[in-house]
């Protein structure tokens, strides 16, 4: 597939608008939480739409200031003074993010089990869900984009649900019912036949629609007062707005504490664009794998442009990310229309945007919530057995319990203790046959056996009954850890007290460490491995898989 910029305008235009509608009080709430400027926030979106754009290799990612970050920013702010000192440490977070793309760690984001990556999509679906119901009923105490448990208010997800029940706002109620029914309808298939309705998208008439209501409803029981709408800082001329951007303190540079920050920033933020390009590259239907080198060089370079002109670090974001392959964008012409509407909004017509409802808003969130975390989804991962579904579940609860980082640290943990335990219960296959009357034991063993197999194989090792004859075929193995061979090498001087036939087969690339010229004692060739007893009668008598 062509990944030309004009190629899929149509498609991509419309997703953008969705996106930037989207992000646009993201942006504010996250800058709001920080204790950043607010317009940090938007120059940050300005930002990630357009210059980390223009350097991602990603399609669909979209990137931006993340949820993820704002306990960093927030305490960095405090403990290094003033802003404009943080904003030295963004653009060092973004020149150490180059350097990391320079040193090819992108490969990190390979290693995240796919398991725990649809885990992640579906937990952060449920967060979406969970975190709006308090704006859709018109209570925004809480910041949007808010996506950890424990909020900074000493509230969490499950509480705020409470509280809102004594902070109910009919307007809002009203505003937020009526577009979730547009949306649904927009989703219909009969809707998608009428041509009209395929070129205008719904999200856009939820807006249009909010804004609408919010004007007739004003001065009535059902006014939707300005706290409940988004907020864009507003200035009166173009110096004005120029006005609102701010340059680093670069005599700071050589400070130890701004490096220290700059780091943090650099790991965290690398950390979850990686796990967002997994993610996205996931919910691609065309499957399209993005260049995570390439990835972690545009958002270094994005942060470093960012600090420079003040905004707040920024990360590929799987909210946005995920409204924008939603609602069909394309390439990467989605991403950056929405960085450019974000400018163009904040610039000239700041004013129409704080007439739109943050109750709307969650109606649009409520779709893309609950396409991440289809209830379908849930079925396939069950489906796929305990050992796809049990890290699935475990990484879905661990984020919507605590935040994004930890519950990812959580589900992979889970998932390599399974692998573990497949690896420890399957080291080997033990076989046994009649000859002569004579026990005869065959013990294989599999392509890779490690120390986690010790305990295993040293147990069934003691249990080869006196007088019998033992083969270890090592025939199809690559690797055994020393550990292993240590155990062998004491077997064989077991094997003599206890009148064993011992022989040992190994492939020819094995290399047997130190105990090579023991084990050499009892290796047997080919040719006399075909003479062992086989026949009819052989039957594997223990096998763990």
């Amino acid at each position: 597939m062509k990944s030309d910029f004009l190629q899929n305008l149509n498609k991509d235009a419309p997703a953008g608008l969705v996106v930037f509608l989207v992000a646009v009080p993201l942006c504010l709430g996250i800058a709001l939480a920080s204790g950043a400027p607010l317009f940090s926030g938007i120059i940050a979106g300005m930002v990630g739409g357009i210059i980390v754009t223009a350097f991602s290799g990603s399609d669909l990612g979209v990137s931006g200031p993340a949820a993820g970050l704002t306990v960093i920013v927030l305490s960095a702010i405090s403990e290094l003074g003033s802003f404009e000192i943080f904003l030295t440490a963004v653009m060092i977070g973004g020149l150490l993010q180059i350097v990391l793309g320079l040193l090819r760690a992108g490969i990190i984001g390979y290693y995240f089990p796919t398991s725990v990556i649809k885990g992640m999509l579906s937990a952060i679906g449920i967060i979406i869900f969970l975190k709006q119901i308090p704006h859709a009923f018109g209570y925004d105490k809480d910041y949007e984009g808010d996506m950890d448990f424990i909020q900074a208010d000493g509230e969490n997800t499950f509480s705020e649900l409470s509280n809102m029940l004594d902070f109910i706002t009919s307007g809002a109620i009203v505003v937020s019912a009526l577009s979730l029914i547009i949306l649904i309808l927009w989703e219909q298939k009969f809707m998608k036949k009428i041509k009209i309705f395929s070129v205008i998208q719904g999200p856009l008439v939820v807006v249009i629609g909010g804004i609408v209501l919010g004007k007739l409803f004003s001065g009535t029981s059902l006014e939707v007062s300005p706290e409940h709408m988004v907020s864009i800082p507003v200035s009166s001329s173009f110096e004005g707005f120029l006005s609102q951007f701010t340059l680093p303190d670069f005599s700071q540079i050589t400070n130890p504490e701004v490096w220290v920050v700059g780091f943090t920033i650099a790991i965290v933020a690398s950390l979850e664009t990686l796990l967002c390009v997994e993610a996205t590259d996931k919910l691609d239907p065309h499957k399209r794998i993005t260049p995570t080198n390439r990835e972690l060089r545009a958002q270094g370079i994005g942060n470093l442009v960012s600090g420079l002109i003040g905004g707040l670090p920024v990360t590929q974001v799987i909210v946005r990310s995920s409204a924008n392959i939603q609602s069909g964008g394309q390439t990467k012409a989605a991403s950056f229309i929405h960085g450019l509407l974000i400018l163009i909004s904040a610039m000239i017509i700041p004013n129409i945007l704080n007439l739109i409802p943050l109750s709307s808003l969650a109606a649009i969130l409520f779709i893309v919530g609950f396409k991440l975390a289809k209830p379908s989804i849930f079925k396939q991962m069950y489906k796929e057995g305990p050992k796809q579904f049990i890290p699935f579940v475990v990484t879905v609860l661990a984020i919507i319990l605590t935040d994004l980082l930890v519950g990812i640290g959580i589900g992979l943990a889970v998932a390599v203790f399974l692998i573990l335990r497949k690896i420890y219960l399957s080291p080997y296959v033990l076989k046994t046959t009649k000859a002569d009357n004579d026990e005869h034991y065959r013990i294989v063993l599999s392509e890779n056996v490690t120390f986690l197999n010790k305990a295993a194989i040293l147990k069934e090792l003691n249990n080869m009954p006196n007088n019998s004859y033992v083969l270890i075929d090592a025939s199809k193995t690559i690797h055994i850890e020393h550990d292993v061979l240590e155990i062998i090498n004491d077997f064989i001087i077991a094997s003599k007290r206890k009148n064993i036939q011992l022989n040992m087969t190994c492939s020819e690339h094995l290399d047997l460490n130190v105990f090579e010229a023991t084990i050499k004692e009892i290796m047997i060739s080919d040719a006399q491995l075909s003479e062992l007893p086989k026949g009819n009668d052989l039957k594997v008598v223990a096998s763990i898989n």
